[in-house]
Order: C-alpha cells, then sequence, then structure tokens
C-alpha cells in the first residue's frame, strides 16, 4: 500500500462526476489513498459542455490528474429519445476538457469510454485490438462514438505533444448508489426496482423488454472505481484498457435471479418487440490485468444483494422521511 498512498500524496485531483454513481466510489478510494486534494465539480456550478466553465473549473481546481467520469448516461430508452444530446454533450466535455488540460500542463488525464463503442457484432470476448472493426450497435452509436472519440484525442495529444492521457472502457457497472430513475436507469436498477414494486402490490406478473436473448457483463462500481486508480497509478500506455470481471449472463438468467434476490414469485412476461441491444457483451479482461494488475473480486450474486439491500434501505428511508414531514 505504501507506494501507491506515495503516487497520490500531495497530489491535486479533479474528478468531473465525482458526486455520481462511480465516481462517489472513485472520490472515497482516493481519500482512503489519502490524495492531497480531492476536487469534485458539481453541475450546478459548472457546465462542463461550455469552454468558460471548462476554464473556471481549472482555475478552481488546479489539478495535477482529471479523472474525467462526467457523462450523460441512461438505458435503450434514453438513447433512444436523445440521441443528439448524449452525442454533443458527451463530445464536447470531453474533448474540450482534455484540451484545456494540455494547453496546461496537467500530469495525467484519465478518460472514460464505454463498451457501447464496441462495433454490435465484435467477437466475443471483446479484445481492445477489435475495436474499430465495424459500426456501434445503433440505439448506442451516438453514445460511444462520441465517447470513443476520446480515444483517438488522446492517441494523437500523445504522439503530437507527449500528452499522458489513458483510455478506461468500463463494462456495464452496477451497485449500490445506483440510479434507480425509471426513464434513465439501467437494466440492473430498473429490475430491482420493478420486481420489489411487483412484490410489494402483489401484482402476479412483471413485463421484461425483449426476449431475454442477450448475454450481458456486469462489473460491480467499487471494483471499477479499483481498477480506474489502478490505472492512474500505473498504466501511461496509448492503448485503450477494458474494465470488467470476465462473466456473462443472458438477460432471462439475470430477470430470473433478481426475481428471486428480490423474493418475487410471479410470472416474467417478455415484450418481443421491445429492442434487444447489441446480441452478445463479454470483456477480454487480461490488459488490465497484466498492465496494472487490475481483476475483479466481488462475486456477482453478492454485488446484487448488496445493491438490493441498500436500495430497500433507501426506500425505508425515503418513506420514514415522508412520514415525517407529513
Amino acid at each position: 500500500m505504501m507506494t501507491e498512498n506515495h503516487f497520490w500524496h500531495g497530489k491535486r485531483i479533479c474528478v468531473t462526476g465525482g458526486a455520481g454513481f462511480l465516481g462517489s466510489f472513485v472520490t472515497e478510494k482516493l481519500k482512503a489513498r489519502n490524495a492531497g486534494h480531492v476536487f469534485i465539480p458539481t453541475i450546478e456550478e459548472y457546465d462542463l459542455v461550455q469552454p468558460s466553465s471548462i476554464r473556471q473549473l481549472l482555475d478552481d481546481s488546479r489539478p495535477d490528474i482529471i479523472i474525467h467520469l462526467a457523462a450523460q448516461v441512461g438505458g435503450i430508452g434514453a438513447n433512444l429519445e436523445h440521441p443528439a444530446e448524449f452525442f454533443y454533450n458527451n463530445l464536447m466535455m470531453g474533448v474540450q476538457l482534455m484540451h484545456e488540460a494540455w494547453l496546461r500542463g496537467i500530469e495525467k488525464f484519465v478518460a472514460l469510454g464505454t463498451i457501447c463503442a464496441y462495433p454490435k457484432f465484435t467477437p466475443v470476448p471483446f479484445n481492445e485490438d477489435d475495436l474499430w472493426n465495424g459500426y456501434p450497435e445503433e440505439t448506442n452509436a451516438p453514445y460511444g462514438l462520441a465517447k470513443k472519440m476520446l480515444l483517438v484525442q488522446a492517441q494523437a495529444y500523445r504522439q503530437q505533444y507527449g500528452f499522458n492521457s489513458i483510455f478506461l472502457m468500463p463494462v456495464n457497472l452496477y451497485g449500490p448508489r445506483d440510479n434507480f430513475h425509471p426513464d434513465s436507469s439501467h437494466v440492473i436498477p430498473a429490475l430491482i426496482k420493478k420486481c420489489i414494486e411487483a412484490k410489494e402490490s402483489g401484482a402476479e406478473s412483471i413485463e421484461v423488454w425483449g426476449d431475454g436473448s442477450p448475454t450481458r457483463e456486469f462489473l460491480y462500481v467499487e471494483d471499477a472505481a479499483e481498477g480506474i486508480l489502478l490505472a492512474t497509478e500505473k498504466y501511461n500506455q496509448p492503448e485503450p484498457v477494458n474494465l470488467g470481471s470476465g462473466m456473462e449472463i443472458s438477460i432471462k438468467d439475470l430477470v430470473e435471479l433478481i426475481a428471486r434476490l428480490t423474493g418475487f414469485e410471479g410470472r416474467l412476461i417478455w415484450d418481443a418487440s421491445k429492442p434487444n441491444g447489441q446480441p452478445r457483451r463479454r470483456l477480454s479482461v487480461e490488459r488490465a490485468e497484466r498492465e496494472f494488475g487490475f481483476k475483479a473480486q466481488v462475486d456477482f450474486e453478492e454485488g446484487l444483494r448488496r445493491t438490493i439491500d441498500w436500495y430497500i434501505a433507501k426506500q425505508e428511508r425515503t418513506a420514514v422521511h415522508d412520514i415525517e414531514h407529513t
């Protein structure tokens, strides 16, 4: 642990998106590693789509390292409804922030991409070298490609300017503090919420999008945060790196598992008219282990239990708060 603490000692770190789901775990781990100063910009104070806001942020935070986690994200529905916003906001945030970081001589820029950048029919497991062999799955393409441009920028700025920027691609994340809003949540929180509400209301069935055939890989949020910090400490190369767990589960099996863990015993009705998304997703995770010693630690079922427990506790806290203020 001494080397890690030594790396962060006295460093000023700016974590965009640091108040968000993944960011909150990254900032906790930074503090545990005795980072010198961790600056977390809020969306209310800094609109990172605007160049003037980015300059203000860097004036205020004076970072040695930027970890860029901020993104406008959502599930299939949100991507279908807001493709232009997802493209423009994610592109402008990242490209301008990296450029300004280079102008100011910032020591290191850690850009977070997305596996939505992979081609739709990438051979499984997704290997980083296959990233450019086709067009992404259409529903996620505007978001995925906007993020992918940060890889192009990072490599170009390294080549021309010697700027140290790395590009990491986490698989689908899950865990406590995730977004459970029905309009914008990803598959795991959406299913947990749906199963718990159906159980509580005594519903006989729940409806699920698609036919259950696609497979997905999931990475526990705390593992992802650890991977990001290990890469920041140890990885200084142009090649992109996957952050994943290496597991793969079908949506059908996932729904049945969440129903079991939440205690929902009703029927599952599949709406095959709704889009499935990408057919299969599983990452090759060897590069992260080889280059900076990252390996996911939290078992999937254990991670789901923690997430469900957190959500139930949060609902109970909200209910108590509502009673106290009526």
